[in-house]
């Protein structure tokens, strides 16, 4: 694989590119400090990933961001900044992921790992985006700080008067929205509707259990209990091929 970092502070490129550089599945590391440096480096060398700063001196990393669209197979686009602000507006330009400086080399190796996934299963064709994009990581957004969550880590997303709660093995986020817009960011060969207020994770089922008036019961993982309502039922079982 070939990255590019991108950033206005040699000691910041140094310390990412050393951590990126321990990685087996790296072959090269380029670098860039300016929006006009990287966008030819990505014309010339066709990076696949793309490691990304938001304040480049006079410049911002979302110029650089915004010109992707404009390349044929653009680099996997991941921030790495201080500024947990952006957090929001880097998803909108297509960001897979968002990473904090300081840098911590575990967080950078989880989201590598992710980026190989992803790279590795649009070169082999296994998915087709036209039909639903490869989603990395979904930001919630809570009172005051935004998580970052892959979704195969949510067992439940339920919600009750505009409030959702994502809930994962040990913990949960709570936040204000729809149980329709977040659907639109799941999965929907992994997650399942099985009421108007749960959406669950189908690969966290442990079992499956009759309940009452013709309804069903679903026991999670972590023994979390989602009820699959009568009008639910039937997609319920043709996703998991129950028919």
């Amino acid at each position: 694989m070939h990255v590019l970092i991108v950033d206005d502070e040699p000691l910041a490129r140094e310390e990412l590119n050393y951590i990126i550089s321990q990685n087996e599945n790296i072959d090269t590391i380029d670098e860039a400090e300016s929006v006009d440096e990287a966008m030819s480096k990505m014309i010339d060398h066709k990076p696949d990933i793309l490691f990304l700063d938001i304040h480049l001196t006079d410049e911002s990393g979302f110029d650089l961001a915004e010109k992707l669209v404009n390349l044929n197979n653009a680099p996997y686009l991941i921030f790495a900044t201080a500024y947990d602000e952006y957090a929001l507006k880097a998803f909108q330009v297509n960001a897979k992921d968002y990473i904090l400086k300081p840098f911590d080399e575990v967080k950078i190796e989880k989201v590598l790992k992710k980026a190989f996934k992803s790279i590795n299963s649009r070169v082999q064709g296994k998915s087709d985006t036209s039909i639903h994009p490869i989603i990395d990581s979904i930001p919630i957004q809570t009172d005051d700080r935004i998580y970052l969550v892959a979704p195969d880590e949510i067992y439940l997303v339920s919600v009750e008067e505009r409030q959702l709660n994502i809930m994962l093995e040990s913990k949960s986020y709570q936040m204000t929205g729809s149980l329709n817009k977040i659907e639109e960011k799941l999965p929907n060969d992994i997650f399942i509707k099985t009421h108007r207020s749960f959406i669950l994770n189908a690969n966290k089922i442990k079992e499956i259990q009759p309940w009452f008036n013709n309804t069903l019961q679903v026991i999670m993982d972590n023994d979390l209990r989602v009820p699959v309502s009568r009008s639910y039922i039937k997609n319920f079982k043709e996703v998991l091929g129950l028919n």
